[in-house]
């Protein structure tokens, strides 16, 4: 016979989406609902309505728990990048990564879907709250490059295998094409510093 260990309320709502993350990148979005992800934690489906209100709820919290967890690598991969120990490259794979194999597009996408209209909110507070912070808000270029760089990531996610494929390019293509556009933005960007 098995106890349940008592978690605190921080401690459920954590696991809760932690087991949210792992249906999301098993079996996709329309699997991250209360009633599954309360049998993977053994929790009550009642329980999880305490913490995240309805199944959308818990979905948005998700998307919001994915962009800090992931946001906090692209971060550190900015701040190596900046440093010379990491590449602008680094922080191309982590947001692509993101979108693609953690499962932020499949989410998103599929929260738009299903009528959560303010479904992308959490990630783009997230993004946008991590600009600030690398302080690159004052920079036109830099802001430009974090949009294209990200809806870059959520379309490879959406289609970029078929439409490489289709193409005749390797499907690191919008990788490749990433890469290069933020190596590009850093160059100019750190000159518009020197010359001001």
């Amino acid at each position: 016979m098995s106890v349940r260990k008592r978690l605190s309320p921080e401690e459920s709502r954590i696991a809760a989406l932690e087991a949210a993350r792992a249906l999301l990148i098993e079996t996709g979005p329309q699997a991250v609902t209360l009633k599954a992800v309360a049998g993977r934690i053994g929790r009550t489906h009642a329980n999880l309505l305490h913490h995240f209100g309805s199944a959308s709820g818990l979905q948005k919290e998700l998307a919001r728990h994915l962009a800090e967890t992931i946001c906090v690598g692209i971060r550190e991969a900015v701040i190596a990048s900046r440093s010379g120990i990491g590449s602008p490259r680094d922080v191309v794979e982590l947001t692509f990564d993101a979108f693609d194999r953690e499962g932020a597009g499949a989410l998103a996408s599929w929260m738009l879907l299903t009528g959560n209209e303010d479904a992308l909110d959490p990630i783009v507070d997230v993004i946008h709250d991590l600009v600030i912070e690398l302080n690159e808000f004052g920079s036109d270029t830099m802001r430009g490059t974090t949009l294209t760089l990200v809806l870059m990531a959520l379309g490879d996610a959406q289609m970029g295998g078929p439409l490489s494929q289709a193409l005749e390019l390797p499907r690191t293509a919008a990788r490749d094409y990433a890469a290069t556009m933020l190596e590009k933005a850093i160059a100019e960007s750190g000159q518009i510093m020197q010359a001001g």
